[in-house]
């Protein structure tokens, strides 16, 4: 079978992303050492400046990486318009479900998006929380319009709009597969108790 072109250097690349978020999210930013990470993935530390030239180049990416699939996601599940979810509580609801669902999934890639933005230059922080309010803003949206319909009894959508993404967010700290709750429970808890913030019915 002929060998794709670039596959090698692809597959490379996704195990040194792969092995950075584990150490990162693991050891720290600061901590966590090329010479290590290149031990991780098992190719010399010469061999990681091809693919990210400094450290700080490869967070950025993570982070970049993280965003743009979380914003993807949300358009691949954001209801269609003029279905019944498209109201402001079927979107509420969706949106609940996806971000604690993706979240869930990329435990490390989460530790590290929330907490190393501090290892950021200002530029690219800036880069990254403008991703952050884009997507934020599609909540801020949908509380929005649930307030203006009436279905919402909210006196401050930024604020119940970070107190929510906080909620959801905060899942990957406690969340164990093997504790009590699975996953659709959690997801079913967490619907039930954002629609009580709201002040929707459930």
């Amino acid at each position: 079978m002929a060998r794709t072109t670039g596959s090698d250097g692809e597959k490379t690349e996704a195990a040194i992303r792969e092995a950075a978020l584990e150490l990162i999210a693991r050891l720290g930013f600061e901590a966590m050492s090329m010479r290590q990470l290149a031990g991780q993935v098992g190719v010399q530390p010469a061999a990681l400046y091809r693919y990210f030239p400094t450290k700080e180049e490869l967070l950025y990416a993570l982070m970049c990486e993280h965003m743009e699939n979380l914003i993807a996601s949300w358009g691949e599940v954001r209801p269609a318009t003029g279905s019944e979810k498209e109201r402001p509580a079927g979107r509420l609801a969706a949106f609940v479900e996806n971000h604690i669902r993706f979240h869930l999934s990329r435990r490390n890639a989460t530790h590290v998006s929330n907490l190393e933005l501090r290892s950021l230059s200002e530029e690219r922080l800036r880069h990254i929380l403008g991703m952050r309010s884009q997507y934020e803003g599609e909540l801020r949206r949908i509380l929005a319009d649930g307030q203006s319909d009436g279905v919402f009894r909210i006196d401050d959508v930024a604020l119940t709009a970070m107190a929510i993404i906080q909620m959801i967010t905060g899942v990957i700290v406690w969340f164990r597969p093997e504790l009590r709750l699975s996953e659709d429970e959690v997801a079913a808890n967490y619907h039930t108790m954002t629609m009580r913030l709201v002040g929707a019915e459930t």
